[in-house]
């Protein structure tokens, strides 16, 4: 793809968009940035770009500047609707994602991993167990670094996370390895039905060939029913006993591939509750995929420490043991988080409604939620779905939360941080929801 001389316009200064536009510099394209907000709220952001040839538009949306686009970069968080993006349909101006464009000229193998829950953490994992066998490995996407970042160096590997928002406009992005690990409701403040936010998802596998792999939950009805339209061969994992493929027993996760069979002991494994038995079983079928050897493997799952605000332990108090899930930002993440403890919860729940159903949790929240503490812009919401099933508290914030959780936590109990959320109403986002439960907790 060549880029020189070509004028793009980059819609959205944020990381993705910055990455970008410094990428299509480097190329020798004619860059135009738009951005919604004034240049007083994005300073820092053209400061990292100072002395580059970029032209802005700022603090406003105009369809006079799409005049003499050749193509246009929408950032992840700008959404389909957006004016620019629909004049930019309409007058059949090429609409590429960052990781459309990355991948036109990232030159190793690809793993891309995407899913409602879970992706960071098998991104990380995977990304662990390539390095272990000695590979120049980059990880990043929508976890960390842009991928478009990564294009200007030579690499053995590249392992990414793939969010929906990234996978809207894609047409010819072809991982090696794709991974679809789940779809729960999510995002439906952005997609106007669940079904758009599936589709959106399964674009992941829309360009691979039969020389690809991609690999799936068999456990999960709508991933499970887009196995007839893949075209390349699918790695599938699960909990019951397959003959080809990956499942998880009490003890162990086991691949088969026809007549070959390795095993991966879970007795010295970190990772804590069910859901990561499942990142655990689609780390396992993509490295295998990848040609990582057995001892490499179990090497990582022994070692693996877990990610940050994903059921991460905090600290235990008076016979109360704190749990920070601040990742868990919609109800299929609270549901898979719940099941992972045996003991009574005192769960700490809101932020900013998401648009989604709170029906999946009333089961959960009947058994094993012995207090609901909801704080944040979506506690009555929350309350009028989830408040009669449990004894339950509505407070002004996270820190009036913490407070009500150690006052009325027993012996045995579970105090667990799981917000079913967004966090943009009190919080710049979900980490420093994160930070600031930690912070709390240990101050008690």
């Amino acid at each position: 793809m060549d880029l020189q001389g070509k004028r793009v316009l980059v819609i959205g200064l944020a990381r993705t968009g910055g990455a970008t536009a410094r990428f299509l510099t480097e190329q020798g394209a004619s860059v135009v940035v738009s951005d919604l907000r004034p240049e007083v709220e994005l300073k820092q952001a053209m400061d990292a770009l100072a002395g580059l040839p970029i032209r802005y538009h700022l603090g406003g949306e105009n369809k006079q500047w799409l005049d003499g686009i050749d193509y246009v970069i929408p950032s992840p968080g700008v959404a389909m609707e957006n004016l620019l993006l629909r004049e930019a349909a309409a007058l059949h101006i090429p609409v590429l994602s960052e990781i459309e464009l990355a991948c036109r000229f990232f030159q190793a193998p690809l793993v891309a991993i995407t899913g409602t829950n879970g992706k960071s953490t098998t991104t990380t994992l995977v990304g662990e167990m390539i390095k272990a066998k000695g590979q120049k490995i980059f990880v990043g996407g929508n976890l960390g670094a842009p991928f478009i970042g990564a294009v200007s160096e030579d690499w053995d590997w590249g392992v990414v996370e793939i969010s929906s928002f990234q996978l809207e406009w894609v047409e010819t992005f072809r991982p090696r390895i794709a991974a679809l690990l789940n779809i729960t409701e999510d995002h439906l403040d952005r997609y106007a039905t669940f079904s758009d936010y599936c589709r959106a998802k399964e674009r992941i596998f829309r360009a691979q060939t039969a020389d690809d792999f991609a690999v799936i939950n068999r456990d999960d009805p709508r991933v499970w029913e887009m196995h007839a339209r893949i075209k390349s061969r699918i790695v599938s994992f699960g909990f019951s006993e397959v003959k080809d493929g990956v499942f998880a027993t009490a003890t162990e996760i086991v691949w088969r591939d026809g007549e070959n069979e390795e095993r991966f002991s879970l007795q010295r494994v970190k990772l804590h509750g069910v859901h990561n038995v499942e990142n655990m079983m689609a780390a396992v079928s993509i490295a295998k995929c990848a040609g990582i050897s057995r001892p490499v493997i179990q090497e990582i799952l022994d070692s693996f420490p877990g990610l940050e605000h994903r059921l991460e332990f905090v600290r235990e108090r008076n016979g109360v043991r704190y749990y920070n899930d601040s990742k868990g930002t919609n109800v299929g993440a609270v549901v898979k988080s719940l099941a992972s403890f045996a003991d009574p919860v005192v769960l700490l729940a809101g932020g900013v409604d998401k648009g989604g159903d709170y029906a999946p949790l009333t089961d959960t929240v009947k058994q094993k939620v012995r207090r609901l503490v909801l704080f944040g812009a979506a506690k009555e919401i929350i309350a009028r779905a989830l408040g009669g099933l449990t004894e339950t508290v509505i407070v002004d914030d996270i820190q009036a939360a913490v407070r009500d959780a150690a006052a009325h936590a027993r012996t045995g109990d579970v105090v667990l941080l799981s917000p079913s959320c967004s966090s943009f109403d009190q919080f710049r986002n979900y980490a420093e929801r994160g930070q600031v439960f930690k912070r709390l907790v240990h101050e008690l």
